[in-house]
């Protein structure tokens, strides 16, 4: 692009304050209203796809938009003439020339001076020297094939870098000032100084200030930074990058699947924070491929040995398992049956519960760990490239929220800065946090009774569902009342969950507006636990009850536990033979695919569909008229929480693939295929449905971080526990090693089961006579799973030893278990080092190179002063 040299609005003494507001000093505004500028270039003249001003030059950094309302153009004047104050420069787009007839576009240029002020300011570091140490080898045969175009993957050359200092700007790498600062930088200035700016003349009122505000109050309608380009092809415009078409065509289509993303243009365009979304989004699922694999190799290995398990033939041999009568599941409406009905689900109980689980479960302890110390690794290597490895502190002390200065009248000294800051008082505080705790609180009960309300649904319909399938004959082959009351059970508590996702989601965020946190990362980071906390009790509470509670707390035949007493006669569920594995499988396959699909289908659709509904009317007129900002003022809005909802959706789902995964060892491949596209889907909406969203900084992926080390170290203990409780692995091991006398299962499920004397029923557990079956003649003695005396045995139906020894081997398990984990995970953890060693080379490299280069600036600097002075003194 060519200098700009065009008539720059010229700027009084005294415009720049400290550097802490970005708007001019209480006195210096000039209360005239600002006068529009406008050229004589016509509409019909200028491309569609324009991103500059009018006279060809002046890039456009922000764009404003309102319609006419004369009750707040004050607010808009004054707000505009304070802009102009401190150096940017506005052209606006009538209403006249705009699509609907009704709307202004003020579009808003950064000149040299303003940039280089700000980026001061904000300590943006930029090149002073190229990299001179050469990068690794790479194997390309090996990587090509998931390689893109070079100028597409690193746009720019490596150089080190330094926090720009205007007073030193001939220290810097300055070929062109109007390419030097990337448009991600130039509108994350821009932003810094709308935020700050105020729209009255007494700059004194704190809470007059801000574009959020005027937009909260309808004085402007939108503001936002322009995409480059149209997203399906490139400008036409030599000056443009058309970096949005080169996301489009390289990154959003779901053909590059197998590609490699383009981290750095990422960044370049979009900023540092949607970049580390994205690398860690990959990395994320790059890891998964390693899970996926080893969780089929697993679901194979129990798929191809099925045929050789001796219980499962015992359960459906009709000479075994057909001759053993089973006691009722339920009081009343359900009747005794044969153990060889189960035949089928003790087959798909025998995929996931197998020896190999037991390693898979441990594989994923082991797999966690590295996935998270791997990703350290990568993330401080983005953090160097990026130049953010001393950003936290830069942002903690500059990116004040406006909203925490607006609310908080009272100063105090900072005892680091010895400057006056906005601080909250610790009663307001508490205050506020008490008020935030009950209403968390509230909402996590209210989850846990939506839960209780599903378990009784549970409870009440097995009667139901036993009923009628009796009465309609369905085959209890392939459908039982327990799979009929899982699968229903489980459709509506993904429904529930949906509904109440979507109300909490409003209440969370008002509880942390409520709280005034103090930065931008302290508000994600209180809004990140929020939202967590809920999303880990609506989610997993279904999963938790199945794998650790369902079948735990049933009694026996002759002495029932009821669900809130006897008299709900709601008994508590018993599991299958089989046990209750396959049913948590059953439940953590709908709830996860059903999510899975749902979001995909949301994030792809709604905006699609929203952004039709409101381009309708621009189809009836010449496209050439239809310019870069009224194209993108019909896009959605990519809000500062726009990145929470992807975080949340991929954490949950992490949760779902570490918390319970013995379980389920097909859920990494789920994940995997479901990433694949959600990265596709997510790059697709960025890049042609929303607005391009001001770039933001950020140097890690914040509280999510620790979020993720906590699900690792749950799911260590959860899955221990699944495999001894959830599992039958552990009785069968029991009886093949102590009881068994060739070491196999053959006898298992006899020896598993106890006697009930049918006479011993009580009143109202007995069955309804009329619902026996014919077969039911002249039988005594029914089956039930459990570990306890016959009737004839003088401990009547008290456990026997057998149960504390499996209890006791439990137990031994789990201790084991996480033992082994924990000891390899810590060994792993301090065996990876956090930072790459390269990495720490080139950061000690650029650090020397500033000290020493500043150091050789400011001699030389010095030396041409005092030459400069000895010239000019007398002789």
């Amino acid at each position: 692009m060519q200098r700009v040299t065009g008539s720059l609005i010229e700027m009084s003494p005294g415009s720049y304050d400290d550097g802490m507001h970005g708007y001019p000093q209480s006195g210096s505004y000039n209360t005239e209203p600002f006068q529009h500028e406008h050229t004589g270039i016509g509409k019909e003249q200028q491309s569609k796809d324009s991103i500059f001003f009018r006279d060809g030059v002046r890039r456009i950094d922000f764009v404003l938009s309102y319609s006419e309302d004369d009750k707040k153009m004050e607010k808009r004047q004054m707000f505009e003439a304070n802009l102009q104050k401190v150096g940017l420069e506005l052209e606006v787009e009538d209403k006249t020339e705009a699509e609907d007839g009704k709307t202004y576009f003020v579009k808003i240029h950064a000149p040299w001076e303003v940039l280089t002020t700000y980026a001061d300011v904000l300590k943006v570091k930029v090149p002073f020297k190229a990299i001179d140490i050469p990068t690794k080898k790479e194997w390309k045969w090996l990587v090509n094939p998931f390689r893109l175009p070079k100028h597409i993957m690193h746009p720019d050359p490596e150089v080190y870098t330094a926090c720009f200092d205007k007073s030193k700007s001939d220290f810097f790498l300055i070929d062109d000032r109007d390419t030097f600062f990337p448009p991600s930088t130039r509108n994350r200035i821009v932003y810094y100084i709308l935020s700050r700016c105020s729209y009255v003349a007494d700059d004194c009122e704190k809470d007059k200030r801000g574009i959020k505000r005027l937009l909260n109050n309808g004085t402007y309608s939108s503001a936002f930074p322009l995409h480059d380009c149209r997203y399906w092809t490139k400008s036409h415009d030599p000056n443009c990058e058309s970096q949005r078409h080169a996301l489009y065509k390289h990154w959003a289509g779901f053909l590059c699947f197998y590609k490699e993303q383009p981290l750095n243009l990422i960044r370049k365009y979009y900023g540092e924070k949607i970049g580390i979304y994205f690398a860690w989004l990959g990395f994320y699922t790059e890891m998964l491929f390693i899970a996926a694999v080893v969780g089929t190799l697993c679901f194979l290995y129990g798929y191809s040995t099925f045929e050789n398990n001796v219980w499962r033939k015992e359960i459906c041999d009709n000479s075994i398992g057909g001759k053993m009568v089973m006691c009722p599941l339920c009081d009343h409406k359900c009747t005794y049956w044969k153990l060889n009905i189960t035949c089928i689900s003790t087959w798909q109980a025998h995929l996931f519960d197998n020896p190999a689980t037991v390693f898979f479960a441990i594989f994923m302890g082991i797999w966690v760990t590295l996935f998270l110390e791997f990703w350290k690794r990568r993330q401080s290597r983005l953090e160097y490239e990026w130049d953010l490895v001393d950003f936290e502190e830069e942002q903690q002390r500059l990116q004040l929220r406006p909203e925490f200065e607006n609310h908080c009248t009272l100063r105090k000294i900072n005892l680091i800065t010895q400057e006056m800051e906005p601080y909250l008082p610790i009663t307001s505080k508490l205050t506020r946090a008490f008020v935030s705790g009950v209403t968390i609180l509230f909402w996590i009960s209210l989850v846990i009774c939506c839960i209780m309300g599903v378990i009784a649904y549970r409870l009440a319909v097995y009667a139901a569902f036993a009923s009628v399938m009796k009465d309609t004959n369905i085959d209890g082959t392939f459908m039982t009342p327990q799979l009929a009351t899982s699968v229903t059970a489980s459709s509506i508590n993904f429904i529930i969950i949906m509904v109440l996702n979507v109300m909490y989601e409003k209440v969370a965020v008002w509880m942390t507006d409520l709280e005034i946190p103090k930065t931008h990362m302290e508000y994600e980071n209180k809004l990140t636990f929020k939202m967590f906390l809920f999303q880990f009790v609506n989610y997993y509470s279904s999963c938790f009850y199945v794998a650790f509670f369902k079948g735990k707390f049933v009694g026996y035949p002759g002495d029932y536990v009821y669900m809130f007493g006897q008299g709900t006669k709601l008994r508590n569920e018993e599991c299958e033979p089989g046990g209750c594995l396959i049913e948590l499988t059953t439940q953590l396959f709908i709830v996860m695919t059903c999510k899975q699909l749902w979001g995909n289908i949301q994030e792809a659709l709604v905006p699609w569909l929203k952004n039709w509904w409101s381009s309708r009317k621009t189809k009836k007129h010449p496209e050439s008229l239809y310019t870069r900002w009224e194209q993108d003022s019909d896009l959605q809005i990519f809000g500062s929480l726009g990145l929470f909802d992807e975080y949340l959706e991929m954490v949950i789902q992490f949760g779902f693939i570490t918390l319970f995964v013995a379980s389920f060892p097909l859920a990494p491949l789920l994940a995997l295929l479901n990433n694949i596209i959600e990265i596709r889907v997510d790059a697709w909406k960025l890049t042609t449905q929303f607005r391009r969203p001001v770039a933001s900084k950020v140097h890690n992926i914040g509280a999510w971080d620790e979020i993720l080390s906590g699900i690792a170290i749950l799911s260590v203990v959860t899955n221990a526990f699944i495999m001894a409780f959830t599992s039958d692995m552990i009785p069968r091991m029991v009886y093949m090693y102590s009881y068994s006398d060739d070491m196999s299962l053959k006898g298992y499920v006899k020896h598993s089961l106890s006697v009930f004397q049918i006479s011993d029923f009580q009143k109202q557990n007995e069955p309804d006579a009329l619902l026996n079956p014919k077969w039911f003649v002249d039988i005594k003695t029914c089956s039930y799973q459990d570990y306890r005396y016959p009737p004839n045995h003088e401990k009547k139906y008290q456990h026997t030893f057998l149960f504390w020894h499996i209890l006791a081997a439990k137990l031994a398990f789990i201790i084991v278990m996480e033992h082994i984990v924990f000891t390899v995970k810590f060994f792993v953890a301090w065996m990876i080092p956090d930072v790459p060693a390269d990495v720490r080379v080139r950061v000690k490299r650029e650090r020397y190179l500033v000290a020493e280069y500043l150091h050789t600036y400011e001699v030389e600097k010095l030396k041409g002063q005092i030459s400069q002075m000895n010239d000019s003194a007398p002789l």
